[in-house]
């Protein structure tokens, strides 16, 4: 996830576990899933304890034509809780904000080894659930006033498999966001498509299971 040279993704913090209070968010429920199609549980900024935005984020009032899939190259850590996905919300915000000088987390979502979806730049899940508007992020150069990127974390350059869970978590992730956003299904990407880089490392070969498999519930 690259806005400027000085990002490395190798260089992301370590996994810390702590404990994050997970306070209960009413569901705002969406037009596209008013037919009784149950959302995915995103977890919202609030709930994992983010800071907020350094400065004032910029709104495009018009939809996403893409989702962009990456992977964090944190280390593949076997704690797959909910407490570890919101330290890592607050780790990847840290070095963005800190570490890189950005006004918030790069990416508009993050998907843990676990499965647990948690919401990155700040207003990204009402903009979501809306389906009408996108936060402008800082997770692929050219892309970011048009595509919405979700990490998902963990090292999947090197041969590892991605969890179970974390797979079906970014199907069902994409399908709703393919589904309120209008996006077809098409037009899931990965980061080495617009960038040089390796990420999403192994993600990117399934690009094409994950559209079959987005497609089909579509």
């Amino acid at each position: 996830m690259t806005e400027s040279p000085r990002l490395s993704r190798r260089h992301f913090l370590g996994g810390l576990t702590a404990l994050a209070a997970a306070a209960a968010v009413p569901h705002v429920a969406s037009p596209a899933y008013a037919s009784g199609r149950r959302p995915p549980r995103i977890y919202s900024a609030r709930e994992w304890g983010a800071r907020p935005p350094a400065d004032a984020l910029t709104r495009i009032a018009e939809r996403p034509n893409k989702i962009i899939i990456h992977h964090t190259a944190f280390p593949n850590v076997e704690d797959f809780s909910l407490e570890y996905a919101f330290q890592n919300s607050r780790d990847i915000q840290n070095l963005h904000m800190d570490g890189n000088g950005w006004s918030d987390s790069g990416q508009h979502f993050t998907n843990s080894r676990g499965g647990f979806i948690t919401e990155g730049r700040t207003g990204s899940l009402n903009a979501l659930r809306s389906g009408r508007y996108m936060i402008q992020g800082a997770h692929c150069v050219g892309q970011n006033t048009q595509a919405i990127g979700i990490e998902n974390d963990g090292s999947y350059h090197l041969g590892d498999p991605v969890p179970q869970a974390q797979w079906d978590s970014l199907v069902a992730f994409c399908v709703y966001a393919c589904d309120n956003y209008r996006i077809p299904a098409t037009e899931i990407y990965g980061h080495m498509d617009f960038n040089a880089t390796q990420c999403p490392g192994g993600l990117h070969e399934r690009l094409p299971e994950l559209r079959a498999a987005v497609q089909a519930r579509l």
